[in-house]
């Protein structure tokens, strides 16, 4: 089974993979403001920089693996994404941050770093390649199209910018989810052991950078699912620099299907259901639209918490990048996540776990449509909903940013045929 490049929890998860086998060394590191970039160069190049291409990492707790991306991107069992490049002539930069929760646009001010050392270090005048994963396509669609709107930064010198599973449209966090993270924190957050960990999956889901992710945002648990502020500003300072890059060719892959077929999750079904020492009939629902009860909270010997939803769509079962599914890697998927806190808190959890959901809708990911309505959700996409000037959806429902050859090996086309 292929694993994601960007690890979403990280090592926020109780049991998760401590690391990964050891990336082979850079044959350059640069330290730039805010992050670091792993520069391997083609053997076809000398150990000189001559084609460029910058690799953004995405969203997750702490800074960035280089290990971890490596064994993404290289060893995941399906495509090896960076020997592919590489047979191409193709340098490879991969771009990693020192908080990966920051807000997008203090992190596009590392992209702009990034590009400035490359551009630096080239020989020739080949043109670079500039994209990232998951959230890091986000990152540097707005570090190019800044670099083209302020006089005070340099022509990018950039041909063509990718996005994988790239939250185009927002991310999906279920409000059932976010609801009982924050929950269990307030409640368990001082206990040993555990309440480490509730502490770092609240605060993960409150970061800068989550508020300006997720479509539908849940600040505690008695709040209201919205739009956060952060997002708002974000999308507005996104729109002040053109909204994408327009001196580039845009191409981008999504995880999910372009066909409308959902995942299979059904809407309004009980995804995680744990009573014991600490809970009492404590519940989470998947996502139906209209007005809804997503989750039933309740401490043992407290009150029951009921946590509602209105106008949302069914989106736990739309098309898209699912949160990964149970693996050696330690990652319990979405609603998974809530069944392991739960059992760790002391309380038995029903077998019938729906572990994952969608959490990049396919439309999001090749942005093309809107992904608070649910028509656009489930239809198939079309080249002409898309502002990308090109783009391939997976065959099927996968984890997100799971490299396949499927979307590696179209990318890599993209890339020769740019120049």
């Amino acid at each position: 089974m292929s694993t994601s490049v960007v690890d979403l929890w990280g090592p926020a998860v109780p049991g998760a993979r401590a690391s990964f086998p050891s990336a082979p060394e850079p044959h350059d590191e640069w330290a730039l403001a805010g992050g670091t970039a792993w520069v391997y160069y083609s053997p076809l190049n000398r150990r000189q920089l001559i084609r460029p291409v910058i690799l953004s990492d995405g969203f997750s707790g702490g800074s960035s693996d280089l290990d971890q991306l490596w064994h993404g991107l290289e060893e995941n069992g399906d495509y090896r994404f960076i020997s592919e490049l590489h047979a191409t002539g193709r340098d490879v930069i991969i771009l990693g941050y020192d908080d990966r929760t920051a807000s997008i646009t203090e992190n596009a001010d590392t992209v702009i770093d990034c590009i400035r050392r490359a551009l630096s270090e080239r020989v020739g005048r080949s043109k670079l390649v500039v994209g990232g994963f998951s959230m890091g396509g986000l990152i540097t669609r707005y570090a190019l199209a800044r670099m083209e709107r302020d006089p005070a930064l340099p022509d990018h010198e950039t041909s063509l910018y990718l996005s994988y599973d790239t939250p185009h449209q927002g991310a999906w966090l279920p409000v059932s989810l976010q609801a009982f993270t924050h929950f269990a924190a307030d409640n368990w957050g001082e206990a040993p052991v555990v309440g480490e960990y509730l502490r770092q999956f609240s605060g993960l889901l409150n970061s800068p950078a989550a508020r300006q992710m997720a479509r539908w945002h849940l600040e505690k648990v008695d709040g209201t699912a919205q739009e956060a502020p952060e997002r708002v500003e974000f999308l507005q300072a996104l729109e002040e620099v053109g909204g994408w890059p327009r001196a580039v060719r845009r191409i981008g892959v999504a995880n999910g299907v372009d066909t409308g077929t959902g995942n299979g999750i059904k809407p309004d079904a009980t995804a995680v259901r744990a009573n014991g020492e600490t809970l009492v009939d404590t519940w989470l629902k998947t996502q139906a639209q209209g007005g809804q009860e997503v989750a039933r909270l309740q401490k043992k010997g407290g009150e029951a918490i009921s946590v509602r939803t209105s106008g949302l769509p069914d989106i736990d079962g739309a098309p898209g990048g699912l949160f990964a599914a149970p693996s050696p890697q330690g990652d319990p998927g979405s609603f998974g996540l809530v069944a392991l806190l739960a059992r760790l808190l002391g309380n038995e959890v029903d077998p019938d776990v729906i572990t994952t959901s969608c959490f990049i809708p396919a439309v999001s990911a090749v942005a093309a449509g809107d992904i608070s309505d649910p028509k656009a959700l489930h239809q198939p996409i079309t080249p002409d909903n898309s502002e990308l000037d090109a783009f391939v959806a997976a065959s099927r429902n996968e984890g997100h940013t799971t490299m396949t050859e499927e979307l590696g090996a179209w990318i890599v086309n993209e890339i020769v045929a740019s120049g």
